[in-house]
């Protein structure tokens, strides 16, 4: 492409940009190293001349044609796969050979055809020898048009319908050249050769391709001194078609196109890569979404029994609270005045019928409170590990294992392995005797420490005793206070009054204290529990959400893309 106007050189530019954009775009996306190369690759083909690619088998006659368009023997030909790699046709003053790498070699002729189109000779596309077709189909990615060369004697075979199918996938133009058309003995023979070439084609590619048939070996021999056969090698359609359909604004124009084509390609390759991530993580936010409202519903039910086991416990204390109660009306009398003021008695008294075995009831509930959290908290695990395993068995056939998705795979099965690794070693660790020692022990501390006790090695029990006990001191001596009103003023109701309230409040406030610090321990037991499981899914989850917002963002710019592709193309096919 030697001369663009104004709007074509706005139209390269515009491309050039597009194509930056989608190398860094799928760089954020883990893009494939040979995608990388094919963007690049079109970028730099921007500023070269016009490339018809020569496709086909080996043996198909590619180098044969083109030693026809050309008008001399300039490459080898032959009935073995003699290209090994790719021959880039150039225009030069001398015949030369450039060796740009061991699949890649520029071949200089001085040959006025070349000066405006570089023409490519390529391997066979046929698996005989697979690093050929390899070769190959690394280089259709930079073609602006492709002559798919295939042979009258074997024409369009399986391997050249799927190698069409990455042509056609690639957004290529091209038309189908049915070598060798000499060897059928009648026109009907060549009709129906080229007619069931072309039906495939169109069967395949959607719209009905230019198919020509000819005979390169006819054509050459014509050029180079046998006039007479020029006719019969069919070929001066073909010549024509190259020479005029392809002229300078319909090369422009094809040029133009090519690295949309690499756009959509690349842009649908990889929007179906992220749509069969999210398809899988889809798969591991359900998975996350059953934790959570396990978690939910475990929290839920926790509170509920939790609520119902520590009425139970206050019923006990509301009992003494009530036993105290009936203890200050029978004992505050005029009748008992001498028991009151003997403090040891009253006191003695007081533990015996209002205190009696509540330390031990309280306990004993206590105990049974630790036991249902430490099984309920060791089946919640036991529950996580066991869904983490049924799932990870129902959808292991969904993971995705395309070569490209290998480290997304290996992170995703990592993670999903070491939350069920940790949820079982939780489970197959789990002390019940332990960890219900270590709540008691807790539990006796926060009671402790709620009322300022010291305690020692001694348990919950012991330390409710003691503040019974203090407790029993602070009645009696609320009782000897009003007992010396008594002694004092016979009998005054509102002393009596006072000396209730106060008793009142003294139980009351053991009551709260008790109940107070064991509804906070055991709230934070709960929430303790809680927070290990969702710190062992953790790692799990932020992967599965980084991960998600990752694809969704590479979705959005692929989006983009893929629509400034299709506006360039609608601006590009209305060039004439």
């Amino acid at each position: 492409m030697r001369i663009l106007d104004e709007s074509q050189d706005e139209l390269l530019k515009r491309e050039r940009k597009l194509l930056n954009d989608l190398g860094r775009d799928l760089s954020a996306f883990e893009i494939e190293p040979a995608d990388s190369e094919i963007i690049q690759e079109a970028i730099e083909q921007l500023d070269d001349l016009f490339l018809l690619v020569i496709v086909g088998e080996f043996n198909a006659g590619k180098s044969a044609l083109i030693n026809a368009l050309l008008g001399e023997q300039l490459l080898q030909e032959g009935v073995t796969p003699t290209t090994a790699r790719i021959h880039v046709l150039r225009y030069g003053e001398e015949a030369t050979r450039t060796v740009i790498n061991e699949h890649q070699h520029i071949l200089t002729f001085p040959q006025e055809t070349l000066a405006e189109i570089s023409i490519v000779d390529t391997p066979g596309t046929n698996a005989v020898i697979r690093e050929h077709e390899t070769i190959t189909s690394r280089f259709v990615p930079r073609a602006d048009f492709v002559l798919f060369c295939t042979s009258a004697d074997r024409p369009f075979t399986e391997s050249e319908r799927t190698f069409l199918e990455q042509i056609r996938d690639w957004g290529k133009k091209v038309i189908l050249v049915v070598n060798k058309i000499d060897i059928l003995e009648s026109d009907q023979e060549r009709l129906q050769v080229t007619g069931f070439v072309r039906e495939n084609a169109y069967a395949l590619l959607g719209v009905a391709p230019d198919v020509f048939g000819i005979s390169a070996r006819l054509a050459l021999r014509a050029k180079q001194g046998q006039p007479a056969l020029w006719t019969q090698s069919r070929f001066e359609p073909l010549e024509q078609y190259i020479h005029s359909a392809l002229d300078q604004q319909e090369r422009i124009r094809l040029k133009l196109l090519n690295p949309l084509g690499i756009c959509s390609r690349l842009v649908g390759v990889y929007r179906e890569r992220i749509s069969t991530r999210l398809s899988a993580l889809q798969t591991d936010l359900e998975l996350l979404n059953d934790v959570d409202s396990q978690l939910a519903l475990y929290q839920e039910d926790m509170e509920r029994d939790f609520e119902f086991r520590m009425s139970d416990i206050e019923k006990t204390l509301f009992e003494m609270e009530t036993r105290g109660q009936t203890f200050f009306d029978e004992t505050f009398r005029l009748t008992r005045v001498l028991e009151l003021v003997n403090r040891d008695h009253l006191q003695q008294e007081f533990e015996h019928r209002v205190v009696d075995d509540v330390p031990q009831q309280i306990e004993r509930k206590v105990g049974e409170l630790i036991d249902w959290l430490v099984d309920a908290d060791l089946k919640q695990w036991q529950a996580v590990t066991e869904h983490l395993a049924e799932r990870r068995r129902e959808h292991r056939s969904r993971i995705v294992g395309d070569v490209g998705d290998s480290a997304f795979r290996y992170d995703r099965e990592r993670l999903i392995e070491a939350i069920g690794r940790e949820a079982k070693r939780v489970v197959d660790t789990y002390d019940k005797t332990h960890e219900a020692a270590e709540m008691a022990d807790k539990a006796q501390i926060a009671v402790a420490a709620s009322a300022a006790a010291q305690v020692g090695a001694v348990g919950l029990g012991a330390v409710i005793t003691i503040l019974a006990t203090t407790l029993s001191m602070d009645v009696t001596g609320i009782l000897m206070a009003s007992a010396m009103a008594i002694l004092g003023l016979l009998i005054i109701p509102a002393r009596r009054r006072r000396g209730q309230k106060d008793m009142r409040n003294k139980v009351a406030e053991l009551r709260m204290r008790l109940v107070g610090s064991l509804r906070k321990h055991f709230a934070q037991e709960i929430a303790h529990s809680l927070q290990r499981l969702n710190q062992a899914i953790a790692p799990y989850t932020r992967f599965v959400r980084a991960e998600r917002d990752k694809l969704l963002s590479a979705q959005r710019a692929l989006d983009e893309v893929q629509h400034q592709t299709q506006v360039l193309q609608s601006e590009i096919e209305q060039i004439s």
